[in-house]
């Protein structure tokens, strides 16, 4: 008689393989935990099945305009016999007009992802899928070649830095006891009521820490361009987009699965896992709306700042 295979399986296969674990790991996991045999092809099978519905997903057709896009990038390990580091830019969340987020589009990078060339790629294939405008264009960290991309597909969005990540990676550079001393120094950079104001606690700034640590005033001054931006918005709008953190969990589920899988055996399997990832996250949505209520007062304060490009049919 043929045995057939309990839906069940099929859903603690695609979790354990969200989380980095090889056929064989998942077929061990089976004979130690549970005492059945699950063989590595059937373990293959069932994460391949996902392979169709992961195509559509690529494919299907997004909101016409977005409040903002949040972009991060996972630093994952590419096949076996690759020499470097495969760029994946996991992430790009969009926030659209109710509040609601969703992610947008993932794809694996070419060595560097990080040239201009290359985000016009991924900005197109989401403009081609319906997308006509965004407000803003918020990268986890200052990704080179994306605020031109930014600016060539979307001419009239904003391509605005993770203000978090700056101030993160000026914390990086200087040693645990004046970590709370620049803490403070930093305060009014991000707090300037104008780009003069931020300025001059800029120079204040480099007064202060260039000769100890002028790597650090150096990545200020080079992210200058998409950190100003920042400094036009309201309270509310700079409330939701001072940091990239509505990317950060399910970011960190990715670079956890792919910390743990070492390295892929081809680019499919990696977008295989990382399509996976988010799946068992926020069951119930309520995730969702403790966003979209975060959202509502910076909504209603970008349909004010972007009158000209965000319907006020559309947002509530």
């Amino acid at each position: 008689m043929r045995q057939h295979r309990l839906p069940v399986i099929d859903t603690v296969v695609l979790r354990l393989h969200s989380r980095g674990l090889t056929s064989g790991e998942i077929s061990a996991h089976f004979a130690e935990a549970c005492g059945a045999s699950v063989p590595e092809d059937t373990i293959t099978r069932i994460t391949d099945s996902v392979l169709e519905e992961m195509s559509a997903w690529w494919s299907q057709p997004l909101e016409r305009v977005y409040a903002a896009i949040l972009v991060d990038v996972i630093a994952g390990l590419g096949p076996r016999r690759a020499c470097r580091p495969e760029a994946v830019p996991r992430a790009r969340i969009g926030v659209d007009l109710d509040g609601r987020m969703d992610i947008l589009a993932m794809s694996a990078g070419d060595g560097s992802g990080e040239s201009a060339k290359y985000w016009m790629a991924v900005l197109t294939d989401i403009r081609d899928r319906g997308v006509k405008g965004a407000c803003s264009s918020s990268p986890a960290t200052a990704l080179l070649g994306l605020p031109d991309a930014v600016d060539a597909v979307w001419s009239d969005a904003v391509a605005q830095t993770c203000i978090i990540d700056l101030i993160r990676n000026s914390l990086g550079y200087v040693s645990r006891r004046s970590c709370d001393q620049l803490s403070r120094d930093l305060r009014p950079i991000d707090t300037a009521s104008s780009e003069r104001s931020a300025l001059l606690a800029l120079d204040a700034l480099n007064d202060e820490w260039s000769g100890r640590y002028p790597a650090m005033i150096r990545s200020w001054r080079s992210a200058w361009r998409e950190f100003v931006p920042f400094l036009d918005y309201d309270v509310e709008i700079r409330t939701v987009i001072c940091s990239t953190n509505a990317v950060d969990s399910p970011g960190a589920r990715s670079r956890r699965a792919v910390k743990a899988r070492g390295r892929f055996p081809n680019t499919q399997a990696a977008m295989k896992t990382l399509y996976l990832v988010p799946r068992p996250l926020d069951p119930k949505g309520t995730g969702q709306t403790r966003w979209a209520v975060r959202w509502k007062p910076a909504l209603n304060a970008f349909a004010i700042t972007f009158a000209d490009r965000m319907p006020a049919t559309e947002t509530t």
